[in-house]
Order: C-alpha cells, then sequence, then structure tokens
C-alpha cells in the first residue's frame, strides 16, 4: 500500500470518528452521582457535562455564564427535580427550552419518600412511599411544552410537604433511571441505540452487585444508632434497612434552630446514639454542640461525590463509601 492511500485511509477514519464524536448527543446534568449513571450509559460514544460540582450545595446554587451555556446547547437535561433544585427548574424554560427533559422525580417507576420535618425519627418514618399512582403516563420526555410542565407541578407538592429529593441514594432507583436515560438517547442518537442499551443493562447487572456488596457489609451493624447531619439519607436507610435516627438540618439543608439542636442533643444523649454523618459542603462546627460530651463518633459522608472526580464510576463509589462509613463507625 502506497503512503498517499494510507494517509488517506487514516485520514478517512479521524474523520468519521470526528464525526461520530460530534454527532454524540449534548448532555446537561445537574450532580454527580446523576452524573456518574448518564456517563455509564454514554460510555463509548460521548460524555455528558456536569452543572453543579460536588463541592457546592445544590440546594441554593447560581449558575455560571459557562454552565448557562450547557445548558443553551443542550439536547438533553438530566435533572432529579424541583424539591433539589427549584433555581434549575425556573432556568430550564429560559434556557433549555428546545432540549428534551428528562426530571428523575417525575419517572413513573421512581421510588418517592416524604419530606421529613421532624428531629427524631420515628422507626417507621421510612416506609412512606409517594408512588406514582396519581402521575400521568410520563412516557414522553420529549415534550418540550415547559411552560405547562410547571403550571401542572403544584399536582406533585414540590414543596416542603412533598418529597424528599435525595431519591439517588436508592440504588433501585438508579437502576431505573439507565434504562429511561438509554431509552431518550436513543431516540435523540438511533444509531448508537445498540450501545446505550447495553451499556445500560450492564450498568443494572453492577447495581444488583453493588447492593448484594452493601448488605453484606452492613450486616454485622445492623439496629446500630446514628444521626445524620443532613437528611438526606433515608432512601439509602430504607433500601438497606439501615434508617437514621434523627437529623440535625432538615432535607433541603436549611440551617437548624436553637431549639432543634437542643432536641437532637436530647435524641443523641438518651437514645443510645454512637455515630454521626457529616459532610463536606456544610459546616461541622453545628455538630459540637449536639455531640458534646458525648462518645459518639464522627464519620464523613460524601452524598454527593464532593471528594471524588466525576466519570462512570464515582455512584458505585459513592454508595460503598457510605456504607463502609457507617459500618466502621457503629462497630
Amino acid at each position: 500500500m502506497s503512503n498517499s492511500v494510507f494517509a488517506a485511509l487514516v485520514g478517512s477514519t479521524f474523520m468519521l470518528s470526528a464525526l461520530s464524536a460530534t454527532a454524540a448527543p449534548r448532555v446537561a446534568v445537574d450532580i454527580p452521582p446523576v452524573h456518574s449513571l448518564v456517563a455509564q450509559v454514554m460510555e463509548g460514544v460521548g460524555a455528558p457535562e456536569l452543572l453543579i460540582s460536588g463541592g457546592s450545595s445544590p440546594h441554593g446554587y447560581a449558575l455560571r455564564p459557562s454552565e448557562a451555556r450547557v445548558l443553551q446547547s443542550a439536547d438533553l437535561v438530566v435533572w432529579v427535580g424541583q424539591n433539589l433544585t427549584p433555581w434549575l427548574g425556573l432556568a430550564l424554560p429560559k434556557l433549555a427550552g428546545n432540549a428534551t427533559v428528562i426530571e428523575l422525580a417525575e419517572v413513573p417507576e421512581t421510588h418517592l419518600l416524604d419530606f421529613r420535618d421532624s428531629v427524631v425519627f420515628d422507626a417507621s418514618s421510612d416506609q412512606h412511599d409517594e408512588g406514582h399512582d396519581d402521575h400521568e403516563d410520563h412516557a414522553e420526555h420529549d415534550d418540550h411544552d415547559h411552560d405547562e410542565h410547571h403550571e401542572d407541578e403544584d399536582e406533585h407538592d414540590h414543596d416542603h410537604s412533598g418529597y424528599d429529593p435525595h431519591m439517588w441514594l436508592d440504588p433501585d432507583n438508579a437502576s431505573a433511571w439507565l434504562g429511561v436515560i438509554a431509552a431518550e438517547l436513543s431516540i435523540l442518537d438511533p444509531e448508537n441505540a445498540a450501545l446505550y442499551v447495553a451499556n445500560a443493562k450492564a450498568g443494572q447487572a453492577n447495581l444488583e452487585q453493588l447492593s448484594a456488596e452493601i448488605d453484606t457489609l452492613l450486616d454485622p451493624v445492623h439496629g446500630g444508632r446514628y444521626v445524620v447531619f443532613h437528611d438526606g439519607y433515608q432512601y439509602f436507610g430504607q433500601k438497606f434497612d439501615m434508617p437514621a435516627a434523627g437529623a440535625i438540618r432538615l432535607s433541603d439543608a436549611s440551617d437548624p434552630s436553637p431549639a432543634r439542636i437542643a432536641e437532637i442533643r436530647a435524641a443523641v444523649q438518651e437514645g443510645d446514639i454512637t455515630c454521626v454523618f457529616s459532610e463536606p459542603q456544610f459546616n461541622p462546627a453545628l455538630i459540637n454542640p449536639v455531640f458534646e460530651g458525648t462518645e459518639a463518633r464522627v464519620v464523613v459522608a460524601d452524598p454527593l461525590g464532593a471528594l471524588l472526580d466525576p466519570g462512570p464510576s464515582l455512584y458505585g463509589v459513592v454508595l460503598r463509601d457510605l456504607a463502609s462509613g457507617l459500618a466502621k463507625c457503629l462497630q
């Protein structure tokens, strides 16, 4: 083969690769754990863009101009929902009006739990599933009428009396989302549909294995009592039968009142609580008044993957680290 023919073939291959990369759907995702799931499905085709870095709290985030441009150019936006990032719900119609939008809280298969405002949790408080019985069929995620979408949101009680938005910490939810993400990407990019579906199925198999590993890891400490800095773990607690006993802050990460701190401190002193989950995003000084003078151990939990590099493996690391930290803290 002559050098000129070889060069032409190499050039053609490069051009095809470039075209394939250019043709990959442009996907914007809100938080690192969900970004990880989307990255798993897109592996071998492209990579999604992350809007909110793990080191930032999603509850009150302000988009940078570069992140607004990511939304403006997106073909697909995947986000948790109004109760986690209400500001994003306002931005989407303005910045991503032509994009397909998957709001994971609205996916019919998503297991939802109620928002809690109590300080100490009853043993049965993790067991209510808000469900989707009254939801309309959301199979058509490519409906771009965002104004109508937001007018209808009152039906779903997207406020403090509604759902707890930390549903990614239940791997059963993550498994359902992998399938939904693959289906939407297949519509946007039918040439790579088989790869999206295969990636999603591989991810679902990995989640089954992950759940079994976590069950084994937590088995020796079942019944152990712990409290959390921020009420964002009830999905994890219900899935693995390890409910928290209480929380210093609410699910929306609002600052605790002195009365709330006093109540959780009393619960710690009276309730044989031996462990507390802190978080890298929040002020650890709030923990000191609660646990001062007790023997409770503090472990840093990272439900958003704030300390991890974004990518396909992040989701599994987040859940393994939560389980490992809880097991060590309670032993």
